[in-house]
């Protein structure tokens, strides 16, 4: 790994979440993301993954310990996260078109240079048959990739994904995991991505953290060393195989804890 991957973009510090009297959602979570990284969050369900998205977004705040982006509060790095969730939170009222430009159009970009930029992510994103669609005219592939598109016309720093493509069938999921890597690679953001799936976030990472529930906490980090690009022929390779076992193995333990 260069030097440059080693610079900590995200830094989590003793970080415990509670709403009101009730048992932490996360407990002492210390977690370190460099720049340039793909980390997947996976584990049972109400072990607080969407909710570490949501601390490191500055969505909310964190009971205690301390969260940095980039050196900043989550709050100040704001510029420069994105955030994707499960829905695609499409604004049905507007074009392909005018929902990619959303973003831009709210940090007042001139129109010129908005209709280039849109122009370029949807053509990164293979949507430009459809520019001028309206969200319902849409599969549900296709409303994701606008998503996905929306959230890289800002350029962030940092992608913050909730589970975007849970809702998907499998072909079409593959489809675009090697899509999301494509443009990773093109724009050099770092991403923490939650996801149900192990295949998914084996396929994705360079590293895959195991959160255990009640409260969550860090369980395991299963390093993925598997070679960029990776293709349909990663997913038939025995040492794909053997870390969707590992990181399979660390999920039951969990859940049998």
């Amino acid at each position: 790994m260069s030097t440059e991957l080693r610079v900590p973009q995200v830094t989590l510090t003793g970080v415990t979440k509670t709403y009101g009297s009730n048992p932490p959602v996360l407990q002492n979570i210390d977690l370190t993301i460099a720049k340039g990284e793909f980390v997947s969050l996976i584990g049972p369900s109400g072990c607080g993954k969407s909710t570490l998205l949501k601390l490191v977004s500055g969505l909310t705040n964190a009971t205690s310990g301390t969260i940095l982006v980039d050196g900043m509060t989550p709050v100040n790095a704001r510029e420069t996260i994105s955030y994707i969730f499960q829905d695609a939170t499409l604004l049905p009222w507007r074009t392909v078109t005018r929902n990619v430009g959303l973003g831009l159009e709210l940090e007042h970009v001139s129109r010129e240079i908005r209709k280039q930029k849109v122009q370029s992510l949807l053509e990164l994103v293979g949507l430009t048959h459809v520019a001028r669609s309206y969200p319902r005219q849409l599969s549900g592939g296709m409303k994701m990739r606008v998503s996905v598109a929306r959230a890289l016309a800002t350029r962030p720093r940092l992608l913050l994904m909730d589970e975007p493509f849970g809702a998907l069938d499998e072909m079409t999921r593959d489809r675009l995991n090697e899509e999301l890597l494509r443009l990773r690679a093109e724009q050099d953001w770092t991403a923490l991505f939650v996801t149900h799936s192990v295949a998914e976030a084996v396929f994705l990472s360079t590293r895959v953290i195991v959160l255990a529930p009640s409260p969550g906490r860090i369980a395991q980090e299963i390093p993925i060393d598997l070679p960029f690009p990776r293709t349909g022929e990663t997913r038939e390779s025995p040492q794909f195989e053997s870390l969707v076992t590992e990181v399979s193995r660390a999920l039951r333990g969990v859940h049998a804890a």
